[in-house]
């Protein structure tokens, strides 16, 4: 491998990081907002809700992403109705386009993970919060979802991980963002094996990132995973 090449390619592609970036975070925050729609909805006992958010996740679960860009951004165009919407100076922009799948197939995976983690906290405590008078939304919001958020955590660390990979489908949309501007290297230099290990650890750098993010948050909600105090720490603060 030309060091000297792969050196000029890293800065290279380093320009297109901070889109990388801000199509994850975006797809991501808007798509946990939704995936938590979608998750109540599917607990919620209404059939009208659960089945609809049923249809949601196994249709957005069972098809490819590709597909789902394609759609969006070739697709939505063709009906003159999208195009004399309100909503025409969004979709007809790549960026957008991309985060709106990215987000709809976030949302999807998502909703399951945070199904789970409400499943998981025992209807007893739920009970027992009722009996000392707390409403729905204050046991909501001080029993279950700190439960639920402790067991979700490493599952949605996951998915976040996957969604920045996904950024990668968005340079079939002309979005130049890190596979996009090594795709146009490749082109001009011809030479795969550089650009693409150079593009794969920017990738693997930013997942790492992320999972020492997610680890360190598991660590801070779930006390029980913190080390003991030494015995003189704890003298010392009784003392205090």
């Amino acid at each position: 491998m030309d060091i000297k090449f792969a050196i000029e390619t890293f800065w290279s592609l380093a320009t297109a990081l901070p889109l990388t970036l801000e199509l994850a975070a975006t797809s991501i925050a808007l798509g946990s907002v939704l995936a938590l729609g979608l998750a109540l909805s599917r607990l919620s006992g209404i059939l009208a809700l659960d089945l609809f958010a049923r249809t949601y996740v196994f249709l957005f679960r069972g098809t490819p992403l590709l597909v789902q860009i394609f759609l969006i951004y070739y697709g939505l165009s063709q009906f003159p109705a999208v195009r004399h919407s309100i909503f025409w100076p969004l979709l007809r922009e790549p960026y957008w386009c991309a985060v709106l799948a990215l987000m709809l197939n976030t949302a999807a995976y998502a909703s399951e993970i945070i199904r789970g983690g409400l499943l998981s906290v025992p209807h007893g405590q739920v009970e027992a919060a009722r009996a000392c008078g707390m409403g729905r939304v204050m046991i909501f919001r001080r029993i279950v979802m700190p439960q639920a958020l402790r067991q979700a955590l490493p599952g949605y660390g996951n998915e976040m991980i996957s969604m920045v990979k996904a950024t990668s489908l968005a340079s079939i949309i002309t979005l130049m963002e890190i596979t996009g501007v090594a795709a146009k290297l490749i082109s001009e230099s011809y030479r795969v094996i550089e650009v693409f290990v150079v593009a794969g650890l920017i990738y693997l750098a930013i997942n790492f990132a992320l999972t020492r993010l997610v680890a360190f948050a598991e660590h801070r909600f779930n006390p029980q995973l913190r080390a003991p105090l030494p015995i003189s720490a704890e003298l010392k603060g009784e003392a205090h």
